[in-house]
This record gives C-alpha cells, sequence and structure tokens, in this order.
C-alpha cells in the first residue's frame, strides 16, 4: 500500500457538541467521511463522479476508539489513508487529531463495499478499484 495520506482541517462547530461542550461522538463518523471525500477528490475523482459512473460506496463496517475529548471552536486534522483494497471492498482509515497539540482524538476505520446503484456487489472489478489499486502502487 501507498502512503499516501490526505490531511484534511475543519474545526469543532458549536453544533456538533452535546450538553456539556464536547464534541458528540457521532460527529466524528462524519468527520471520516469529510476525509475519504476529501482523499478522492484531491487525487482526481470525487465521489459524484463515481456515482455517476455507477460505482456506489456503501459503508458495511465502521470503528471509532475515542482518545481525547474536542471542543468547541478546537480547530482539528483529519488523516485519511487507504488501508486495505479488495477485489470487493476499501477499508480508509482516520485519525482525528488536535492542530494545536498533534494529541490524537479518534482513530478507526471505515469500510466500504464496491457496490451498483441497486446495490449488487460489483465482484468482478469496476474502475474505482483499478483507479485505487494504481494510485496506492505508486
Amino acid at each position: 500500500m501507498s502512503d499516501a495520506k490526505q490531511i484534511t482541517r475543519t474545526r469543532v462547530r458549536y453544533g456538533e457538541t452535546d450538553k456539556m461542550g464536547v464534541a458528540y461522538h457521532p460527529n466524528y463518523l462524519s468527520w471520516f467521511e469529510m476525509g475519504r471525500s476529501d482523499f478522492c477528490r484531491a487525487n482526481g475523482k470525487s465521489f459524484a463522479l463515481w456515482e455517476a459512473e455507477g460505482i456506489l460506496l456503501p459503508v458495511v463496517e465502521a470503528h471509532c476508539r475515542y482518545k481525547s475529548p474536542l471542543c468547541y471552536e478546537d480547530e482539528i486534522i483529519i488523516e485519511t489513508t487507504v488501508t486495505k483494497l479488495t477485489k470487493v471492498s476499501v477499508v480508509f482509515s482516520c485519525r482525528v487529531l488536535h492542530a494545536d497539540t498533534g494529541r490524537v482524538a479518534a482513530e478507526g476505520y471505515t469500510k466500504h463495499a464496491f457496490t451498483s446503484p441497486d446495490g449488487k456487489l460489483l465482484r468482478d472489478g469496476n474502475a474505482l478499484h483499478d483507479w485505487l489499486n494504481e494510485f496506492l502502487a505508486q
């Protein structure tokens, strides 16, 4: 696998916090999505383009380990990499870091199946798999 990493910066918004002023846990998966979308867009092919070509990437598995809290207005860095690619799926791994300290706030992954618009698994390869495979081999 290539060590290609996409870096995305954002801030914790007020609406992403709970009553205690801490980033609410489901938002980390939204930040993972932001990172993987930026990964594809920054490398030449957005998810919208893949969908227009008839290739969808539904999430089939997700994991997040929370390590330190984030609060309103904290600047964060989302690091996204592809850590596994098979003929039928891809795994995007993410780390969310405090921008000011570099401390890891959370880390995890999402696993996505390659499917057609009608939800059928693309078992015989597809252009997105081939693109990722070529990109990661560099």
